[in-house]
Formats: C-alpha cells, sequence, structure tokens
C-alpha cells in the first residue's frame, strides 16, 4: 500500500451487482445472513462497510453444482478493485430476518488485498482515494447540467402526481450543479450502463474528463447535443 493515503483495515466488503458513487444514495434490503450482522455491527459502531461491484457472480450466494466455486459448494464470486464506503443512516427492523438501510456513498477506495470469510463475507484491506476536486462544469459541457436539472424537475412533479408511498428523488440535496464530479456521478447513477462501464467511469481520477465521457454517452443515447 502507499504509506501516503490512508487505509482501513478488514473492512466488510459488500459486492453488489452496480456502482454506489460519493455523494450517491443506496437504499438495501439486507436478507442473507452473511450480512445481517455485518451490518448490524457496522451500524452499531457507527462505521461504513464497503461497496465493490461484481464481476463474476450474483449479490445473492448461489448453490453451484457447474462451473468454479468457492470452495464450500457455492458459485465462485469476484469484484473491481475500485469501491465506495457506505455510511449508514437509517436502520429499520420490520421483522425476523430482515433489515432496510438507507445508506449515502462517502470515499473511493482501491481494495489492495480481500478475503473471503467462512459463511461467505468478504472483507479488504483497502486504500482511500482522495475526493474529487471541486472544478466549475466548463461552459461546452452546461448542456449535462440542465439536462440533469430538467430530469430532477419532472421526477419532482412525477412524484407530486403520485400517490405512491416513501416516492422520492434518487438523487441526495445538495444539488450541486456547478460541480464536474458531483454532476457526473450523478449521471452514471441515473444511465443504464453496464456495471463495468459505470466502474470504469468511477475510477477516473479527472472529475472534467468523467463529465466529458458522460457527454459523449449522452449524445451517443440521442440527447440533444449544443451546437
Amino acid at each position: 500500500m502507499d504509506a501516503s493515503q490512508p487505509t482501513l483495515l478488514r473492512l466488510p466488503l459488500f459486492p453488489l451487482g452496480s456502482v454506489l458513487y460519493p455523494g450517491g444514495l443506496l437504499p438495501m434490503q439486507i436478507f442473507e445472513v452473511r450480512y445481517l450482522d455485518m451490518i448490524r455491527r457496522c451500524h452499531e459502531a457507527g462505521e461504513p462497510f464497503g461497496v465493490v461491484c461484481l464481476s463474476q457472480g450474483r449479490e445473492v450466494r448461489q448453490r453451484e453444482s457447474r462451473g468454479p466455486t468457492a470452495g464450500d459448494g457455492f458459485a465462485a464470486e469476484a469484484f473491481f478493485p475500485l469501491g465506495t464506503l457506505a455510511r449508514i443512516d437509517e436502520l429499520h427492523r420490520p421483522g425476523p430476518g430482515l433489515m432496510l438501510i438507507r445508506c449515502t456513498g462517502t470515499q473511493r477506495f482501491r481494495v489492495e488485498r480481500s478475503e473471503q470469510q467462512r459463511f461467505g463475507l468478504w472483507v479488504g484491506d483497502v486504500e482511500l482515494l482522495p475526493d474529487d476536486a471541486v472544478v466549475p462544469v466548463p461552459a461546452d459541457l452546461a448542456f449535462t447540467c440542465e439536462a440533469l436539472q430538467a430530469l430532477v424537475r419532472n421526477i419532482e412533479h412525477s412524484i407530486e402526481l403520485s400517490s405512491e408511498a416513501g416516492a422520492e428523488v434518487p438523487i441526495l440535496k445538495p444539488y450541486r450543479w456547478d460541480d464536474c464530479g458531483w454532476l457526473a456521478n450523478r449521471w452514471c447513477e441515473m444511465l443504464p450502463l453496464n456495471p463495468a462501464l459505470k466502474h470504469r467511469f468511477m475510477a477516473l481520477d479527472s472529475p472534467v474528463l468523467r463529465l466529458e465521457l458522460v457527454a459523449d454517452t449522452l449524445g451517443q443515447m440521442g440527447f440533444a447535443l449544443p451546437r
């Protein structure tokens, strides 16, 4: 590990089929035995856990009769090397063996070493990565801000007309419309991108480059680009 960067040892890891970005909202239902105690301990200690994106396997452990296994009869799991710390903001227990949690993504990290323990829980030694520099959105990328603002207004309007209990905009306030990194991260969460591509975007250290690639993706998906 790079001694110049903070490290966390034996951080509990939660592999998902999606990518959590810093500043992102993550609601989850916890029911697997391997995670119930882990989440309880993290919540009681006020400590985060790490979210990593699966490159192999599924979120819920599967018995495997064919193909590679983890050595205990379950399908093998693997994940991409970058992840994000998840802070537990709310935890509810609606019934035995079930937790409902609401988390916020905080800081990116790189997994240096990982180990799958008995019963399938992953832990890792991770290097924390610096936060994105706050960079104003360049004029030629301003349309990405305007488009996301319009999308949020449409969602808010739909929620007002809906009778669905608990519906909310899937973007946490405060909105930071003139921050390249924040804006790029929110688009990456909203766009229907392959998880591997979302991980590649998150791995970029330049928030401007991340937003430029988001802009290219929006163009490929048919959003009107400025002339």
